[in-house]
């Protein structure tokens, strides 16, 4: 499957819908989506994009899912019954994260408090440096888990905060490899994979 650039770009600010289940444990947030996942409506699709390698490799999901085509009903079903959910904060699609604001991801800040509050993940994990310091006004966050994130009156009431790498093809000084280690430790804190013995 593919698109052309004119096809893509009917897909400028598309929304594709969360993916979230009951017994939701991990939630990975984008920054927001792009062109082709908004055509293809699944999160993390370009592609040039490591987010099902990565999570695939990390043992998070049982199989790799074809981004490239979009995931089916299975497929969803099989993230969600493992507790592993997918938002993000801008919803909509622009053809690089760079054209949205600051004042957007401000306000997509915002918006995750409120979706983390009524889903109640055990785990956030932001997929983005730059998006979570923009995000939630942090300049000094630096990737990993986040200290004092399971204080039951910060932002995210309790549930644990991770800002792992962001899986786009861009993001050049990170491998599957790399992205399958950040993702499997917040996966372990969230009780989706076993630890290591």
């Amino acid at each position: 499957m593919g698109f052309t650039r004119a096809e893509l770009e009917q897909f400028r600010d598309v929304e594709v819908p969360d993916l979230i289940g009951p017994g939701l444990k991990l939630l990975f947030v984008g920054i927001n989506p792009g062109l082709w996942t908004a055509a293809v409506q699944t999160h993390f699709a370009h592609p040039g994009n490591r987010f099902y390698p990565a999570i695939f490799r990390a043992g998070i999901s049982g199989y790799e899912i074809d981004r490239a085509v979009g995931m089916n009903d299975d497929d969803r079903a099989h993230l969600t019954g493992r507790g592993v959910g997918i938002t993000n904060l801008v919803r909509r699609a622009t053809v690089r994260a760079s054209e949205l604001s600051r004042e957007e991801l401000r306000e997509g800040g915002e918006r995750l408090t409120r979706f983390v509050a009524e889903h109640r993940p055990r785990v956030v994990a932001i997929a983005g440096i730059t998006a979570y310091r923009d995000a939630f006004g942090d300049r000094k966050a630096l990737p990993g888990r986040q200290p004092d994130s399971l204080d039951l009156a910060g932002p995210f009431g309790g549930a644990a905060l991770w800002v792992v790498p962001n899986p786009s093809g861009l993001n050049a000084h990170e491998t599957v490899d790399t992205l399958a280690a950040a993702y499997r430790e917040a996966a372990v804190e969230a009780g989706v994979v076993p630890s290591a013995a």
